[in-house]
């Protein structure tokens, strides 16, 4: 392994790439964000968040660093910067990956109960991925912020809102949802957007990160919805799919013209932070998609009608 060396730390570079580092990490991030209301033993903990905390840097590096070729053509000047990030919706990484076509027509109920165990079990919680981003921003985007976590909160009521969704398609399908048992891609997506959203130095990618997920989600929870339904699945069931495969596009646009553009305007030089955000974000998804689809299929090629 190689040595890094940052600061006053010193650690042989894990492997980012596997399932130890990222459950570990996923752990960590639990724990983190947990409410707790002993404070009795926080000075002995600290030594271990100090050293959770600095891998997860060295982490970001690497994933910064690997999508570093991209973001050479990443225009700065507003009206070229929203037309980049528009484009995303279709030429960003994992854009059009053949899994959900194939879910909404072919996937088994078997299949379709493992993909959707993958991702609750992965999920960070765009609710609290919004609350925690919007610490300190300017107005105009904190309002958006706010009314696009409203819409997740159910506006006040609490069978609208979409965690709970969630929650009712993993009862109605039985699943089993854990760390344990969840591919490391999968709890490595987790682990980039607390990242993104938890440490203020990447705040900005972080509004690249969820913005990008209300613009490229509809057209996969829309497929991931006929899926289910073709296998039978009551609307309760479906409800968070059918939800999202509609609003998000509502979300998307109002995201893109109330945060992004404003924040583009008032400073070009945020578009480096918020595309890369964006960028890191399709390409964690981009990812998943990949190993999803080689669990699923086998190594099979699998053809879509």
């Amino acid at each position: 392994m190689n040595v890094l060396t940052t600061g006053d730390f010193t650690h042989h570079a894990p492997a980012f790439d596997s399932p130890g580092f990222q459950l570990r990490l996923t752990r960590f991030n639990h724990k983190r964000l947990r409410p707790e209301p002993d404070s009795s033993a926080w000075e002995s903990g600290l030594a271990e968040e100090i050293r959770m905390r600095h891998l997860e840097g060295l982490y970001m590096e690497h994933l910064r660093a690997g999508i570093a070729p991209w973001m050479q053509a990443v225009p700065t000047t507003p009206a070229a910067f929203m037309d980049w990030f528009d484009d995303l919706r279709h030429d960003g990484p994992g854009q059009g990956d053949p899994l959900f076509p194939w879910l909404a027509e072919h996937a088994s109920m078997s299949d379709m109960k493992w993909f959707l165990t993958q991702e609750a079990a992965g999920e960070a919680g765009f609710d609290d991925l919004v609350a925690l981003t919007q610490v300190q921003f300017p107005a105009r985007p904190k309002v958006e912020m706010a009314s696009n976590y409203w819409d997740e909160m159910g506006r006040g009521r609490l069978q609208a809102m979409h965690g709970l969704m969630l929650s009712q398609c993993v009862e109605a399908l039985q699943l089993q949802p854990s760390m344990e048992s969840t591919v490391w891609e999968s709890l490595a997506l987790g682990n980039l957007m607390v990242a993104l959203a938890a440490n203020r130095h990447y705040a900005y990618q972080s509004v690249g990160a969820l913005g990008v997920i209300e613009m490229t989600a509809p057209g996969r929870v829309s497929r991931v919805n006929e899926g289910l339904k073709r296998l039978g699945v009551d609307a309760p069931g479906r409800r968070y799919f059918q939800i999202h495969a509609g609003l998000d596009i509502k979300h998307s646009e109002q995201w893109n013209r109330e945060v992004i553009e404003p924040l583009v305007s008032s400073n070009p030089e945020l578009a480096r932070p918020i595309a890369e955000g964006a960028l890191l974000r399709l390409a964690a998804g981009a990812s998943c998609f990949a190993r999803y689809r080689a669990q699923l299929w086998g190594g099979e090629q699998k053809a879509v009608a």
